[in-house]
């Protein structure tokens, strides 16, 4: 049983714990942003180095909503994210031209991988032509394990599908098995089947369930992955944190968010490369 004393002490205690609360500026409190992002950003842990760095410096926290880039585009249009970070350039222009965004900025590159067995049933490793691979991999119906959620990764591995002139299309390739999936969980896939499948580099490099799983097919130009930024366009949805949106796109362009990203490193190796200067971003 508590006694009248300690009663009194701890309502005190919330009484005065009230009144501090009351005191701090609603601002400080609930001032953040909203960014839907590929979920590559997110798995590779590159917003858990960036995203602190960026609110010790502003005070904005960013929220992030990691999805696909397909559906992270949809979420914009929706008005349901005040920036987007995505990584599929024709899509983002396309964001742009349809008047959804302004301005697209680039803000970093990596790579794409063909990881896949170590046992390498289709006889890929080493070679430099990633279709030529894809298209031995499809010759000998080894598992193939595909993100098929439309994210910029998906729409890649599918450009490179109709490169090498394979139908991936379901029910015509019983070897090819679509997870619906982010980077993350389609690589544990493949882990579980002994399954290729297409990664960007900054998550695999952050993988840890890797299994039998070693990269195969690298180097190809058409490999190249490059990240976009864009802001809302406030004028088809209104309530876009637009000044504080802007502050994020132009620290992650800026000398000081490019240096952050280039100093992102697992196990001594750079996972991004920052190219908004050279682009003119």
């Amino acid at each position: 049983m508590l006694t009248n004393l300690t009663r009194r002490m701890l309502g005190a205690l919330v009484a005065a714990g009230l009144c501090a609360t009351a005191g701090l500026p609603a601002v400080a409190q609930d001032r953040f942003i909203t960014v839907a992002s590929t979920t590559s950003t997110e798995q590779s842990g590159l917003f858990d180095y960036l995203l602190p760095i960026f609110k010790d410096k502003t005070g904005i926290q960013v929220r992030v909503v990691a999805q696909g880039t397909g559906q992270a585009l949809e979420t914009g249009r929706r008005g349901d994210a005040d920036v987007l970070f995505v990584h599929d350039t024709k899509s983002e222009e396309k964001f742009v031209a349809d008047d959804f965004s302004k301005k697209r900025s680039d803000v970093m590159y990596n790579d794409f991988v063909i990881v896949g067995p170590q046992s390498d049933p289709a006889s890929v490793k080493g070679m430099k032509d990633v279709t030529a691979a894809m298209r031995k991999i499809a010759d000998a119906k080894a598992p193939f394990a595909s993100r098929g959620d439309d994210s910029g990764t998906h729409k890649a591995e599918q450009r490179l599908w109709q490169t090498a002139d394979v139908d991936v299309a379901p029910g015509s390739a019983p070897w090819y098995r679509s997870t619906g999936s982010g980077m993350g969980p389609t690589l544990n896939t493949s882990a579980a089947m002994d399954a290729y499948t297409l990664a960007d580099r900054g998550t695999w490099l952050n993988f840890r369930n890797r299994g039998n799983l070693v990269v195969l097919v690298e180097g190809d130009k058409r490999l190249f992955n490059q990240y976009g930024v864009m802001l809302v366009n406030p004028e088809k949805h209104p309530h876009v944190k637009v000044e504080d949106g802007a502050k994020f796109v132009n620290w992650l362009i800026s000398p000081e968010g490019q240096d952050a990203i280039a100093g992102y490193r697992i196990s001594g190796e750079q996972l991004f490369f920052p190219n908004a200067a050279k682009s003119g971003s």
